[in-house]
């Protein structure tokens, strides 16, 4: 996660995304660039060629919030984007050089886990910046149990979508769960750089993984707040949920979400399914079975 690399590479994927008809540009037919030119770039932000191509080449250092927030206007950016370029303008900050920070304990406190453990009618689980799962309640892990079941701890989201196969299964929309997680990936990477867990899954999932490396190379990122989300459940079959996503301030770059079903539709009814069976089973969670989605 070299940081001017990680600026060049952002800026340039954006500008490569925006359309001149995008930004009501008139342009000739024989045109080859796939977007826009840094120079129409930089007229759009109001700075000077010159300047933006420094930007470009990865040089973000004493850039103003105002010519972020023009050049965030200009490659259209949304507030994931925005927010992004704004974190790689602050670590390109001259300073003292920072080391990268071990990996933070993940201690839950006993009142999070009672709060966690009071809501039993939703499945609800906690994660961190790096994907890892920190806590659930009962119908939580119910839910994932087939991330838990591996041997590997802390259990990890990235780490179950693009090396275990099952994830293919238990995610019919596993294409869209994996661009989500490595956006998500790329978005802490911005927020904090000297994460050194973070950079060593990065560099532990680039190294196994083509699906993950493609995706990380694209420098997409988003914010993870509410959604949609199928799940294809070895216990109790198909699941349509929608989540919202609670960030937990004690505990910086914690996120807990909590899944709904929609009243009176299928997936209340197997949430309830999942629920009883998590109060009464022993038995080991089934592999996931194929499911074509």
């Amino acid at each position: 996660m070299e940081s001017r690399n990680d600026v060049s590479e952002f800026l340039r994927t954006r500008r490569a995304k925006v359309t001149p008809e995008q930004v009501n540009l008139i342009v000739g037919s024989n045109r080859r660039v796939p977007g826009l030119r840094r120079e129409e770039v930089a007229t759009l932000a109001s700075v000077s060629v010159d300047y933006y191509a420094r930007l470009e080449r990865g040089n973000l250092s004493g850039v103003s919030d105002e010519v972020l927030e023009s050049i965030a206007h200009a490659l259209r950016l949304d507030e994931a984007e925005t927010a992004h370029l704004f974190a790689l303008a602050r670590a390109a900050q001259p300073g003292p050089a920072r080391r990268r920070r071990p990996a933070k304990p993940q201690e839950v406190r006993p009142s999070l886990q009672r709060f966690v453990d009071s809501i039993t009618g939703a499945p609800v689980w906690v994660r961190n910046e790096r994907m890892d799962f920190i806590t659930a309640n009962a119908l939580g892990r119910a839910l994932y149990a087939p991330l838990l079941t591996g041997s590997a701890r802390p259990a990890n989201s990235a780490r179950f979508v693009f090396l275990y196969p099952e994830a293919r299964s238990f995610f019919p929309d596993w294409e869209r769960s994996a661009n989500d997680i490595v956006a998500v990936l790329r978005s802490s990477a911005g927020q904090d750089p000297h994460d050194k867990g973070l950079s060593d899954l990065v560099g532990e999932l680039a190294t196994r993984s083509e699906d993950f490396r493609t995706r990380w190379a694209a420098h997409n990122v988003r914010l993870h707040r509410t959604g949609f989300k199928r799940i294809h459940h070895p216990v109790v079959g198909d699941l349509e949920l929608t989540y919202e996503a609670m960030e937990l301030p004690a505990n910086p770059g914690w996120t807990m979400f909590a899944y709904t079903a929609e009243p009176g539709s299928a997936t209340e009814e197997r949430l309830k399914l999942l629920a009883s069976w998590a109060a009464t089973s022993t038995a080991e969670i089934p592999v996931v079975a194929s499911h074509s989605g």
